[in-house]
């Protein structure tokens, strides 16, 4: 399996992400670059999750049919052909980190997946059925972990 390169702007890979992109803060979704997707891809999905959240790991961000011919996404936009899914908070799009006061530096992992075929998920999909679905189509696979705490 090969992999796809996630990068951001706005933090580098186990570092801090800033108050810009937490959900008490303007609750706007980073930068993100990508490459070294296959040639054969059908689509792209990605996918934000906290697996250190109290209740069991949470989706921030869910994104599916995003173009496999594009390389990134601005801050505060959906990536190009994507179609955002809702979120752990109950709403359409990106929804910051919001980790307990106090808990220590809670883990934000950016997933992007490279699939081979379409995948179909809920409105409204947990992390784990997100993982389910693109296992079944998964040809590469990119991984940015951020942190927040407050």
């Amino acid at each position: 399996m090969t992999g796809i390169e996630l990068r951001s702007d706005a933090f580098n890979d186990h570092s801090f992400i800033t108050r810009r992109y937490a959900y008490e803060g303007p609750n706007v979704s980073p930068p993100l670059t990508w490459s070294g997707v296959p040639d054969d891809a059908a689509e792209l999905v990605l996918l934000c999750e906290d697996p250190d959240a109290p209740s069991g790991t949470f989706a921030h961000w869910v994104v599916v049919g995003i173009d496999p011919h594009s390389d990134g996404v601005e801050a505060g936009h959906c990536p190009p052909g994507g179609t955002e899914l809702v979120n752990g908070y109950g709403q359409h799009g990106w929804g910051g980190p919001h980790p307990p006061p106090g808990d220590d530096a809670h883990h934000y992992f950016f997933r992007l997946y490279a699939l081979s075929e379409p995948c179909v998920l809920p409105d409204a999909p947990r992390a784990d059925q997100v993982h389910e679905e693109v296992e079944k189509r998964r040809i590469a696979d990119g991984t940015l972990v951020g942190l927040y705490q407050r």
